[in-house]
């Protein structure tokens, strides 16, 4: 696994407020109704989740060409393999985790680094972990470009997480699993959450796990598809992941 950032514990606001983040009118519109008619329609309540999804701007982690589809109630793909995930399964992963300012959150399958983002926007210090070398790199540069801070860039196989780091009060999978790997349950921390996509490559479900007295409690969320989650507790590599994918 290698390091790409070392940005984890140094101080900062918990969201850029610089120009970078001032978000166009059009796209402005776009988010607010994406809150309004997608998001809060289906079930998102947490007020602080709404608006972390209409002030993150989304259409800065989706590729140039998508960049009018960003707050589509759809995943957008990011290369070969990987996609970003529809804004309402974002919103349902965070409401779920229960995310509080200074929580430690793990994430693993970051992806263009939107899921971060909004963890960040929330008050987390983060840890994303990427396999794909590129969209690692790429989601390191879009962090340094709008300012975020708080939050380190890994590359490598996030599927039985991170050690160094442990515990964490948070952690989202954001890729399918055929299971939730004990090594992960293990460095989550004591009231801690964990929010996964478990099931076979076509279909899974959104899973909550809470840790309350060393024990870990399930709760069932909603049906999803994700892309599968390659590695060691996820499913086997088939080919080598390149940094041109």
């Amino acid at each position: 696994m290698t390091r790409t950032c070392s940005s984890l514990l140094r101080p900062g606001p918990r969201f850029p407020t610089g120009a970078s983040m001032v978000i166009a009118p059009q796209f402005e519109i776009q988010a607010r109704n994406m809150v309004e008619n997608q998001l809060r329609p289906r079930g998102i309540h947490d007020e602080r989740v709404l608006e972390a999804l209409r002030l993150v701007p989304r259409h800065e982690f989706v590729p140039a060409g998508l960049v009018e589809a960003a707050y589509d109630d759809r995943p957008l793909p990011l290369g070969a393999r990987e996609t970003i995930s529809q804004p309402y399964i974002v919103a349902a992963m965070t409401q779920a985790a229960r995310v509080v300012p200074g929580d430690k959150a793990l994430e693993i399958g970051g992806g263009s680094g939107y899921q971060a983002a909004i963890l960040l926007y929330l008050g987390a210090t983060v840890c994303t972990i990427e396999i794909n070398p590129r969209l690692a790199g790429e989601m390191r540069e879009r962090f340094q470009r709008l300012g975020y801070q708080n939050v380190e860039v890994l590359t490598g196989d996030g599927s039985e997480g991170l050690a160094a780091h442990a515990p964490y009060d948070v952690i989202i999978v954001s890729a399918g699993t055929p299971s939730v790997s004990p090594v992960l349950l293990g460095q989550l921390a004591e009231g801690g959450r964990l929010v996964a996509p478990v099931g076979n490559l076509q279909y899974q479900e959104l899973l909550l796990l809470s840790k309350q007295g060393g024990r870990i409690t399930t709760s069932h969320l909603d049906p999803c598809q994700f892309v599968p989650l390659v590695g060691k507790g996820g499913w086997p590599e088939r080919r080598t992941v390149t940094s041109d994918e």
